[in-house]
């Protein structure tokens, strides 16, 4: 006759296995994630955003704003989806909701900062963010960053293009 906590391990072994190795790699995949938002944060550190909305910036000459926007789809593994149930059900802060939210609202501006570069502005003004809960669970957004860009000639950050 077999004991009760080798009839225990068998059960839910399988299970323990598959949350450690979720968590591991969850986690794993999060972090590279916020490492990579840092590095493109200080690369594109030089184009200035601002939530102005009526913002008259000094514009280089011949210049004119356009409409820039980022956007990004981010979801969280599944053993942070079961953590944030347990915490939900004793009232707790979802911890894990609020890292989802910050790195999808960061990951917006970092490509909206890169489509103004890429199109030669050195200024955002007008920044808005929408965010949106695309399923049922609450374990995907997107999250849409949006603003005029424009090039001025008193950013300090930026020399000037060459002619």
């Amino acid at each position: 006759m077999r004991q009760w906590w080798v009839d225990l391990i068998i059960n839910y072994a399988p299970f323990l296995i598959l949350i450690t190795v979720g968590w591991f790699f969850g986690r794993r995949h999060e972090r590279q994630h916020w490492q990579e938002l840092e590095q493109s944060e200080k690369t594109l550190g030089h184009i200035i955003i601002s939530n102005e909305r009526f913002y008259k910036p000094e514009l280089a000459y011949g210049s004119e704003g356009e409409l820039v926007i980022g956007s990004v789809v981010i979801a969280q593994d599944y053993f942070k989806m079961v953590v944030a149930k347990i915490l939900n059900f004793f009232g707790k802060n979802l911890t894990t909701y609020e890292s989802l939210l910050d790195r999808a609202r960061r990951e917006a501006i970092v490509r909206m900062k890169q489509q103004a570069q890429y199109q030669g502005y050195n200024q955002i003004y007008g920044v808005r963010l929408e965010v949106t809960n695309i399923n049922q669970l609450g374990s995907m957004v997107e999250a849409i960053a949006y603003g005029t860009a424009v090039y001025t000639v008193n950013n300090p950050k930026v020399p000037p293009p060459l002619p």
